[in-house]
């Protein structure tokens, strides 16, 4: 096994150096990278002796299965005396849980580019694939062995984040690490299958969401609706909406794929891009970030048709920066 990288070692110096608890959290609307980066490193912390706590919402139902009862502990507007906060997968303004200034130190862990920083102790690095890659070489410089229950949460934040294994982000590290954790006893087909899994509610909602697929900029552009309308009619339980721009994304022909979420009083979007067309510089200049390939914003006060507009004009600009070579 290789070292861990050097700035995992940092973190995980940071880490072992608190005596006190310590909170493991992520961001609001949390992903499979998400939950995989907080159980994985929570779980790693407990065995390394130290007091982690899990913090998250509710996650989307389908990736339900990774936690165990009583694992998660819902985010709180105030932190346990003397604790550490381990953000990870997100940068600090987007994460949830209790305010970061009661923190007597701050650990960032991320591979958001649009990462600014700011934490006590920070790592962000937008060459990995996924958020548990970076864990990974924490729990590797944490000294703590690997097994099924550890490395099955890392592997299910990898799997997401890369699309199975299929995206571009997916590169020599992340097939690497993905044998690494099988070979610790992850059943891979299993948890292939399982984090495919939706609820009947879903394929409803999904149904009346492709109902609104539109191709904008003679087909580059293809985009869809995800109204609150829709998800009252099908009774959906949490948000698995991601996975309705991964269904547009290989329209042939286009460069660029979105789906515009309406919330009560503002529009979340979701964006998809490829052939050197970035997502992170639309929605950059749309307020919110991501990575290259696959990024979001969140438009408050907007509604579906004033987030279209905005949305498109972003996608403009950033097409004609493209082409203009």
């Amino acid at each position: 096994m290789p070292a861990p990288d050097p700035h995992a070692v940092r973190v995980a110096h940071a880490l072992l150096a608190h005596d006190g608890p310590i909170v493991v959290l992520a961001h609001v609307d949390p992903d499979g990278d998400a939950l995989g980066s907080v159980l994985t490193l929570a779980r790693a912390l407990r065995r390394a002796g130290r007091d982690a706590r899990a913090t998250m919402p509710e996650p989307p139902r389908f990736l339900r299965f990774l936690s165990e009862a009583g694992e998660l502990h819902a985010p709180s507007d105030r932190l346990p005396a003397d604790a550490l906060v381990a953000v990870v997968d997100t940068e600090l303004k987007r994460s949830i849980g209790a305010p970061l200034n009661g923190a007597v130190r701050v650990v960032n862990v991320d591979h958001h580019g649009t990462n600014p920083g700011g934490a006590d102790v920070v790592w962000v690095d937008p060459s990995f694939a996924s958020a548990t890659l970076m864990v990974a070489e924490v729990v590797d410089a944490l000294g703590v062995a690997w097994d099924a229950h550890l490395a099955t949460p890392c592997l299910a934040g990898l799997l997401t984040d890369t699309g199975h294994l299929r995206f571009g982000n997916t590169d020599r590290r992340a097939l690497e690490a993905a044998g690494r954790l099988i070979d610790a006893g992850v059943a891979f087909g299993e948890l292939s299958d399982r984090l495919q899994w939706r609820h009947p509610a879903y394929y409803a909602m999904l149904a009346k969401v492709m109902g609104t697929v539109r191709f904008r900029m003679d087909g580059q552009v293809v985009l869809i609706d995800l109204t609150l309308a829709m998800r009252a009619a099908a009774d959906a339980d949490g948000d698995d909406s991601d996975d309705f721009v991964q269904q547009v994304r290989y329209a042939e022909g286009t460069r660029v794929a979105a789906v515009l979420k309406e919330r009560e009083g503002l529009v979340k979007v979701s964006v998809r891009s490829r052939a050197g067309v970035s997502a992170q510089r639309i929605c950059v200049a749309l307020g919110g970030g991501g990575h290259v390939a696959a990024a979001g914003a969140t438009l408050e006060g907007a509604d579906l048709a004033s987030a279209e507009r905005l949305l498109l004009a972003a996608i403009e600009t950033e097409l004609a920066r493209v082409d203009a070579g």
